[in-house]
């Protein structure tokens, strides 16, 4: 019930967004300029909000597309609404923002699942686990045996890497400025491949470590000019 009430206070701050009475809040105000400046979308946030209502039901989502559903519901609004930021609505970098969105939700979903497994929260799909005869609460209570999930894992892992590919190739001619939205997928591709020298084990403490070397990493793709 908190969790509804709180995302009904988002719901009901927007509509004063763009109503033009937006509340006095310290995020609120700054927020409803930006949306001044920019022309900012309302069923983007509207989206972000219905996605993050699903984070209050505990069950699983129950294949790969509907993980690919909630990655993309919670992920793709932000890139498209800094985009519109930039003043962008149409090119190759809108046309790439679907499948980085998927790259970036589905590899942070995969590194997270030992933190979500500690909050009671599984987002790896009930299918995958069935088939691979894993017990959601083996995984909640840490029951697990090294590698159980790999057989779950690694498909999610390959579908995010083609994702990367197909957002790299269509984010050719994407004008330079454009960079920072895109530089978090960045950590995609470092995350998978830590991933695959895990043997796809989600659990292997190496695979959610090493986030001192993030800002790094950033800067490096920065300065190479690629995501």
């Amino acid at each position: 019930m908190i969790g509804q009430m709180r995302l009904q206070w988002w719901r009901d701050s927007l509509e004063g967004i763009y109503a033009g009475e937006p509340r006095r809040h310290a995020v609120i105000q700054p927020l409803a300029k930006a949306v001044r400046a920019g022309s900012l979308t309302r069923k983007h946030f509207e989206t972000l909000i219905d996605a993050r209502e699903r984070d209050l039901d505990p069950e699983p989502p129950e294949s790969l597309k509907a993980l690919e559903d909630y990655a993309e519901a919670t992920t793709l609004p932000l890139i498209q609404l800094a985009l519109e930021a930039a003043g962008v609505r149409e090119g190759p970098a809108v046309k790439a923002a679907r499948h980085a969105a998927l790259a970036q939700g589905l590899t942070g979903i995969l590194r997270a699942t030992a933190f979500l497994a500690s909050q009671r929260r599984i987002l790896l799909p009930t299918k995958a686990l069935r088939a691979a005869e894993v017990e959601p609460q083996d995984l909640i209570e840490g029951r697990l045996k090294p590698m159980a999930l790999s057989p779950v894992v690694r498909p999610i892992a390959q579908r995010a890497g083609r994702h990367l590919d197909l957002a790299r190739r269509d984010a050719k001619g994407m004008e330079r400025r454009l960079l920072p939205v895109f530089l978090p997928v960045t950590l995609a591709e470092h995350y998978l491949k830590r991933l695959h020298g895990a043997a796809f084990d989600p659990l292997d403490p190496k695979v959610s470590g090493d986030s001192a070397a993030r800002p790094f990493r950033l800067l490096g793709a920065k300065l190479l000019k690629r995501f």
